[in-house]
């Protein structure tokens, strides 16, 4: 029962972020503008000049990255309208009343992947446009996928921004948690060899998991998995789940503890 009563105002929450964005057109095209520019322009640029050497496609292999990083960092960097909600004083009405804050939390974050769902499909239809092969299979694995990795980077957002006080310091704090990510995680080159000390850093940013599984489902079952792929996208889903579960609930305990002390 419990559970049950907590549903409605879990996809209530979920439904606010949603028609946040949808009144935020400028947000919603800014984001789609990066992604665009890594595919095309980075991806492009590097199969020009490696393609041949590395023995697979770098623009296929930049997309599924892109892909990936952009559902994790969108519902990531989206957590941070908790803060705001703190600050309107929002967030005290909605952990007064008697719903479970874990599942407030996860209302928010549904709320954000929803979010990032319009931008794994532009995503998806700009990589169909420059030729990226993607069959049937393959993009039900990859929406699927994205999905996940996004559900995965909202309980991240959570336990960053867990103690982080304003909007002001969550904006300056995110771009140095997400940016070394994008190498780290193998977003547009591969990783499979790194110095020591990068490869410590690579192997507990929780991007790689993210990107590693997306890419593992596309490229199961085709001659360059061993090339590209880490990890098989089983393993990164266990990893996964167990790192959502401890930013949840680490995330979720530190959130509503600041919330008391304010």
């Amino acid at each position: 029962m419990t559970v049950l009563r907590d549903i409605s105002p879990m996809l209530a929450l979920a439904h606010r972020d949603l028609i946040k964005l949808l009144r935020d057109r400028a947000r919603l095209v800014s984001t789609l503008i990066f992604p665009f520019i890594f595919i095309g322009a980075l991806g492009g640029a590097l199969q020009s000049n490696f393609g041949s050497i590395a023995g697979y496609d770098f623009l296929v292999f930049t997309f599924t990255g892109v892909l990936a990083q952009t559902m994790f960092q969108t519902t990531a960097l989206g957590l941070i309208s908790l803060i705001e909600d703190r600050e309107n004083d929002f967030s005290q009405e909605i952990f007064i009343s008697p719903i479970s804050r874990y599942a407030i939390i996860f209302g928010k974050i549904i709320g954000e992947t929803l979010v990032a769902i319009p931008q794994g499909l532009a995503v998806m239809a700009f990589g169909l446009v420059i030729q990226v092969p993607i069959s049937l299979q393959q993009a039900v694995a990859l929406f699927v996928g994205a999905l996940t990795v996004a559900i995965f980077g909202g309980a991240f957002g959570l336990i960053v921004l867990a103690n982080l006080r304003s909007q002001r310091a969550a904006n300056q704090i995110f771009p140095f948690v997400m940016l070394p990510q994008f190498f780290l995680a193998g977003v547009f080159s591969p990783i499979q060899v790194l110095p020591w000390y990068l490869d410590i850093l690579s192997r507990i940013s929780p991007m790689r998991y993210a990107v590693d599984f997306a890419r593992g489902l596309y490229y199961a079952g085709t001659p360059e998995y061993d090339k590209v792929v880490l990890l098989d996208p089983l393993t990164n889903f266990f990893i996964m789940s167990a790192a959502f579960l401890v930013f949840m609930i680490a995330g979720t305990v530190l959130f509503v503890r600041a919330e008391r002390n304010r």
